[in-house]
């Protein structure tokens, strides 16, 4: 009962202030995938230019860095979980922009090949974000 009342009231305050589309129950996949995507854009665009002017604004060098992350003794499991971590908004956004290229061609477009495509990149993009993590 207290879940329904709730359901109700974060409906109606969300259509009173942003829109009924944040409403939809049930998000699709090209939906959830082309917010991701964006999402991972902004993150990767982030990410580049903070690292980017701390390298200009911090004293000494990427080298110094890395051996004070080297000395906090991380298990490689850490390790290997912040790199995929680092390393996916990357991936995502790779394989997400192939697969509007081809549909730039005009190629997979109805709504199964769009589901199939979906589901094909977010399997490389784990694939390939845990091998890069793995080098």
């Amino acid at each position: 009962m207290a879940a329904l009342l709730l359901r109700r009231v974060r409906c109606h305050y969300l259509q009173a202030h942003f829109g009924p589309q944040l409403c939809i129950r049930n998000w699709s996949l090209p939906v959830v995938m082309s917010i991701g995507r964006r999402g991972t854009g902004i993150a990767f665009s982030a990410g580049v230019s903070l690292f980017g002017t701390s390298a200009l604004l911090l004293p000494g060098n990427f080298e110094s860095y890395l051996e004070l992350v080297k000395s906090l003794c991380l298990g490689p499991a850490l390790i290997h979980t912040a790199k995929s971590a680092l390393v996916f908004p990357l991936t995502y956004h790779t394989w997400n922009g192939i697969r509007h290229l081809m549909w730039d061609l005009g190629k997979g477009l109805k709504i199964p090949h769009v589901y199939q495509s979906g589901v094909a990149a977010l399997v490389l993009t784990v694939l390939s974000s845990m091998g890069l993590a793995a080098m």
